[in-house]
């Protein structure tokens, strides 16, 4: 079973920055991709921004140039640097990995529990 543990949310003024990181602990055969996801109070979970296994990275639209996500593949860790935060990023901020948990098995996702990022003067 895969565990992912997320820390670094918190309080902080808009422009400020804030870095979140998520460690997977546990059993996987391979893993394809770590992302971090966000959800509003009443909205939908969006994707925030995604990184595979061999480096390639995407974005959502409103955190191009502001956000910047990184992997330790070794380590199994995926962090996001978010710089000049908005007070539209305030949410709560899933890790979750995509990937096979043994050679038979078939791809899955998991979650994290969740950080809260809020921002906000």
């Amino acid at each position: 079973q895969v565990h992912l543990v997320e820390s670094g949310g918190g309080l902080v003024q808009p422009g400020g920055s804030l870095r979140l990181s998520c460690a997977a602990s546990g059993s996987i055969f391979s893993t394809n991709a770590m992302g971090w996801y966000r959800q509003a109070p009443g909205k939908q979970r969006e994707l925030v921004a995604g990184i595979t296994s061999i480096g390639s990275t995407n974005y959502a639209d409103s955190v191009k140039g502001r956000f910047t996500i990184s992997r330790d593949s070794a380590k199994n860790t995926v962090s996001l640097q978010m710089d000049s935060l908005k007070p539209e990023d305030t949410a709560v901020y899933y890790c979750t990995l995509r990937g096979r948990p043994t050679i038979t098995q078939p791809i899955r996702d998991y979650w994290g529990q969740g950080t809260q990022v809020t921002v906000s003067s």
